[in-house]
Parts: C-alpha cells; structure tokens; sequence
C-alpha cells in the first residue's frame, strides 16, 4: 500500500477539484486556510462579527456549528448579513453531528455541511456488542436512508460535504468490529463515501482528525492509501483535533499537519487553538506557506492517475522493503549507549536532550543561564560545543548538562586529540564525505579504545559508499546525524528517512540524532514561530514514525528557550512527558463554558504534574470520545455545569462550575496522581 509518490521529495497528491461556493480545494488550487466561530450561533451578530474578523485576517472558509434545527436556521441570515458586509465570496460550511434534520436545514444555507460519521445518525455509547455480518449489513442499510437525502439535496443545489471523522467520536458499531484505531476511522468514512459515491456525487472532502498526533497521520495515510485503490481521489482537510493552546497546541498541530504537508497529502487546513479563533489563522498560513513552497510549480495543473496505487512508485519513493511502516507506530530498534551516568540512549529510552552552544567562550554564560532556570523536568542532558582546534580543549570546564558533544573541525587529525583532556563520555561529532573511510576508521579505534562515542554526520548517500567500511567496524559506540538537506531530498524529513534506510541496509542499529539547525528548514526565518514549526515538521514527524534517539534545536539563541521547545516537542509528538498534557478543544458555539480562561485555571493547578494527561472539553459531542486516553476528564454537561471523568467512564456529574476546579484535584488525588508542586 502507498500512501504517497515519495517519501524523500513533497510530490503533492493529485486530486479532483472540490468548489465550495467558489473557492477551489484540491487540484491546483492552494492550500486552503479555514478555522471556525466560537459564538452561539443563535445570536446572529455575533457570529456575523466572527465570520468577518476571520475574513478579515485571511480565513478562507468559515465554519459554524448547527447543533440543532433553530441553530441551521439562523445560518440564512448569517450567511446573508456576512455577504452583505461584503464577504459574499467567502463560504460558509455547518457542522453538523447529531442531527440529519438540522443537516437538511444547514444545507439550505450555506456552501457546504460537514458531518461526523460517528454521530450523524450513529450511536456512541460504548456500548459492546457483537455484530454479525447480516446486522452489520442492517445498519449500513440505516446509514444509507439517513445520509442519502444530504447528498441529493447538496447535488441539486450544487454544495460540498465534508465527511470528517473524530477519533473520539467513532460509533459502537466500528469500535466494535475495528477498535479504536486509524483502521476504524478510515472505515467509518468510508461507509459513508460510498452513499456518496452510489449517487454520483464528487463534491465531497474528508478529514480524520485526531488529538494525538501520531493517530491522526496514520489514519490519514491508511485513508489515502485505501482510496487510492478503489480509484477516488478526494481532496483532504487537515487538523489535529482538541491540540489545546500556546506553544503546545501549535506544536501538536504543526506536527500533525506538517509531517502529511511535506508527504504531498492536504489540500485544506485548520490549526484548533483553545484561543480566539483569529490566533489561528496565522499559524495555518505560515504552515500552508512553507508546504506551498516545496510544490514546485503549484499552478500546474496535475493529472488524476488511473494507475493503481501499487503502481505509483517513482524512483525515491517508498518501497515495500522500507523498515518503517508508516500505517503503524513501531520505534525503531537501537544500540544501548550510556552516555553518562544519568543518561541512557537505547531501547525503551525517551529521547536525549541536547543544547548547542556557539563556542567555547559561551559556555560559563550557558551554565549561568541553565543555573538560574532550574529546568528540574526539562534538564539539559547533552551540550553541543564546537571545537575548532585542539587547545579548545583546555578550556572546557564545567559543561552545562551531563555529558558533551565536541564537534570536531575537519581540520583537526585523530592524532591531534589529547586524550587526556577529553571529558569522560564525551561524544565526538564529526562531518565524513566519501573519501574519508581512513579517518572514519582511526576516529572510530580511538573512541572505542577511550570509551567515547562518535557521533558521525553524514548525507545518505556518504554513509552507502562507506558501508563497506562501515560494515566492518561494525555500529558499536556509534551514532548517526544530519545537518543540512542531503540532494535528492526536499525537506529533511525526507533526508533523515533516507539516512534511517541506509542503516538498515547496513545492519545498523547506531542510535540516530535529530538536528533542527537552519540548513534543514524547509523555509528559513527568524520568527520563533517559524523557527517552532520547523522543529515540529522535522523532530516531531520523525518521532511519530519511530525515528530518532537524540533531539537538538540548534536555530535558537536562547539556550534555554531551546532546551524548552525540544522537550515540548517530545510531548507533542508523544515521546517523552515532561508536564501535564492538556487536551483541549477550540471553543465553537456548542460550548458551555468559557474554554480559555478555564484552560488556563486548570493548567496553573495541575501544569506540574508529569505524566497525567487531563481533558478539557466544552459539551459532550467529542468530550467522551476524545479524551479517551487521557487519564481525567473535565466536560461541559449542562449550562454552568461540569462533568468529571476518569478515561471514558463520568464519574462525577453536574458539579457546579464554582466547585468543579477542586473536585478535579480531588479525583486526582483519590486515583494517587497527585504530587504537590515544587517550591519555586
């Protein structure tokens, strides 16, 4: 099965055009930005006011929330004040779940209606039950005359559906034959594609949204894949659904979004913040621009293939021999290298934390600042330090962190180094080319015969002429890196998978080192939003494929500043808890309670707690079924009231608002999560 052209190179994937109203998504349109109102859609000048500040600052499609039939009435009189104050080219898209009536209202409306197929018309009670074949047959039967209505009237009026499927909110049905897995929310879009598609209509878009970002990308891989063999080529929305706010919520969602962007796959996005939806927009423009820029020529017109999807391999391109599967999670096996006595690199390890310093004289300046900051949960483990010349040495002294990183000037011979000034489990980093198996073989003896280790930082293609070579020292004491975009590959993604290939045909299980320096972004700029999408693209969609045993940010000035993106990174990508991980949805007009001011409360109580995950979700339609991994749960049940959950199960409902802050701390406490918080 594959999923994309290649997994070197962005070849985007080509799709039909979907017109909602009349902008473009898919074919050689570009990526389209998106986000939603948080208004109560029955107060129509709000959400008016909401849809124009969006447009305002480049949303290109504005959803609203439906939840009943009044709710889809109004939508007339938004749609017709929003085009009144001139944004009549703007669509406007319901969001619809429970209710095929309000469906059918929303439709009248508006320019497209997007349903969720675990709701629309579905059940979710986790309720198990055994299906047969002839039962199953039943309920697709029941699906078909629920949702066949939708699809003639949004033909006959010439309007897009989105089928977009939650992986919180999968029906009893497909979590009973499927689980809770990519593989399950692949099929319950599907099942409704097909109705689509039995009554000719093509105007439709999907998503397979998830809050962990690692589930989303595979449920999205496996859904293009299995389209591509039943012959559709729909274009996708993308999102990480519920990623919470700040830093955090960027990073999950840049993680998600991003590692699909640079695979080709997407064609609309959205970026869900707990904040004003206003603050979303330009997250999603600056990830849409740095996709766009690795399209190659995006007004090219691409051709829908007829080949079938075993068939789509071009040189480069994945193959059925890669050691990564990309439709499930599975880390990649390593050597165990202690590093130092706190610092383990291997099987079973998160991943290592490393600071890059710019030069010896910073280093007393970098042990002032680590010193000052206290990162208890986010220590430095591993300090960067150029050496450009042998007497460098002298004058390392008290590194930050617990073990260094000599980067070693090509200029300096193995016979150069003192080995008596060398700090104990030091790491020596050095670039290779082709023609260097004679130093790699002296560098490779002296890092073994002094216990070091050698971190070798070498392009795919340098590491294949060296095999031989490599092969015979065999991959003890060693480690592998990159730094820069190796040829053949767009992104560095790409290059590292190369990288990850290589070694497996080599026999090697040396750990690998991800490096985020300014040669391996996609599209450099000093911002530190850019700089924090470029390190979710790059470490974070490596993590969700099992890649990668070492971490550094080396675009930051600020060591600390570093230190703290890569650890929250890790815990994006699912690598490694360093705090409470917060699920939390966008705000939308469902919601009961005010979601920011409630995130933020929540996160000064418990935000040290690691290891816990916690779910703040504003009503019921996603809050059971997409906080399901998280440990508790905190949900909007009634207007001013609170439900509380420990994993799927409510244990505690209707608490007053007023009360529920500490009754969470309580239930936390009663399950031994609970550590009180370190004295500043």
């Amino acid at each position: 099965m594959s999923y994309c052209a290649s997994r070197y190179q962005t070849v985007r994937r080509p799709t039909h055009e979907v017109l909602v109203g009349g902008v473009g998504v898919g074919g050689s349109n570009p990526l389209r930005i998106q986000s939603m109102t948080t208004s109560d859609t029955q107060d129509v000048a709000a959400t008016v006011q909401q849809c124009i500040a969006l447009a305002e600052v480049g949303c290109e499609i504005v959803r609203v929330t439906a939840p009943n039939v009044v709710a889809a009435q109004c939508l007339r009189d938004i749609r017709e004040q929003f085009t009144a104050a001139g944004f009549g080219a703007v669509p406007l898209v319901a969001d619809i779940h429970f209710l095929p009536s309000a469906a059918m209202e929303a439709v009248e409306h508006v320019e497209k209606v997007r349903v969720n197929p675990g709701n629309y018309a579905d059940k979710k009670k986790f309720a198990v039950k055994e299906y047969t074949d002839a039962d199953y047959e039943r309920e697709l039967q029941r699906l078909y005359e629920a949702f066949t209505p939708l699809v003639l009237r949004a033909r006959a009026l010439g309007r897009a559906l989105r089928i977009g499927t939650n992986h919180g909110s999968l029906s009893d049905r497909i979590m009973n034959r499927y689980g809770d897995t990519p593989l399950g929310m692949v099929e319950s879009a599907l099942e409704f594609l097909r109705i689509a598609e039995s009554h000719g209509f093509k105007q439709t878009i999907l998503s397979m949204k998830a809050s962990n970002p690692k589930v989303m990308i595979q449920a999205y891989r496996l859904l293009v894949s299995r389209m591509a063999q039943e012959d559709m080529h729909y274009p996708l929305h993308l999102g990480v659904t519920e990623a919470g706010d700040g830093e955090d919520g960027r990073i999950k969602s840049a993680i998600g979004i991003g590692s699909l962007l640079l695979d080709g796959l997407g064609d609309t996005i959205r970026v869900s913040l707990t904040e004003d939806s206003v603050y979303e927009i330009p997250v999603a423009q600056a990830i849409a621009a740095k996709a766009m820029s690795l399209w190659g020529i995006p007004n090219a017109k691409p051709q829908i293939p007829n080949t079938p999807a075993s068939e789509l391999r071009t040189p480069g391109s994945e193959s059925r021999s890669d050691s990564i599967d990309p439709y499930h999670f599975n880390r990649r096996e390593t050597n165990r290298l202690q590093l130092a006595s706190t610092v383990t690199v291997g099987p079973e390890q998160p991943p290592t934390v490393i600071v890059r310093l710019p030069s010896v004289a910073a280093v007393p300046a970098a042990r002032q600042a680590f010193s000052t900051a206290r990162l208890t949960d986010t220590p430095v483990e591993g300090a960067l330090v150029p050496i450009a010349q042998p007497d460098d040495l002298a004058q390392l002294q008290d590194l930050p962190g617990a073990f260094p990183i000599l980067e070693l000037a090509p200029t300096i011979p193995p016979d150069a180094l003192p080995a008596a000034q060398l700090p104990a489990r030091a790491v020596l980093l050095r670039a290779f080319d082709a023609t260097e198996a004679a130093t790699l073989t002296a560098l490779v003896g002296f890092v073994r015969e002094h216990r070091l280790t050698l971190a070798i930082n070498a392009l795919p293609a340098t590491v294949a002429a060296l095999g031989d070579q490599l092969r015979k020292l065999g991959d003890a004491n060693l480690l592998f890196t990159l730094a820069a975009i190796p040829p053949g590959c767009t992104h560095a993604l790409g290059g590292y998978r190369q990288l990850t290939e290589q070694l497996h045909r080599l026999g090697s299980r040396a750990p690998i080192w991800i490096r985020n320096t300014a040669a391996t972004a996609v599209q450099p700029d000093p911002s530190f939003l850019s700089r924090l999408l470029e390190a979710s693209f790059l470490s974070g969609g490596l993590l969700c494929d099992g890649i990668g045993d070492l971490v550094s940010i080396e675009t930051e000035s600020d060591p600390v500043r570093a230190v703290k993106l890569a650890y929250n990174v890790l815990q994006g990508a699912g690598a490694r808890s360093s705090k409470t991980e917060f699920v939390a949805c966008p705000s939308c007009g469902r919601t009961l309670f005010d979601l920011q001011t409630t995130t933020q409360r929540i996160r000064e109580k418990t935000g040290h707690l690691k290891g816990v995950k916690l779910a703040i979700m504003g009503c019921i339609v996603n809050g059971p079924g997409e906080m399901a991994d998280a440990d508790f749960g905190y949900v909007g049940g009634a207007p001013g009231k609170i439900n509380l959950y420990v994993g799927k199960e409510c244990v505690q409902y209707n608490i007053p608002q007023a009360e529920a802050d500490d009754r969470l701390i309580a239930l936390i406490k009663a399950h031994g999560k609970w550590t009180d918080p370190a004295v500043a």
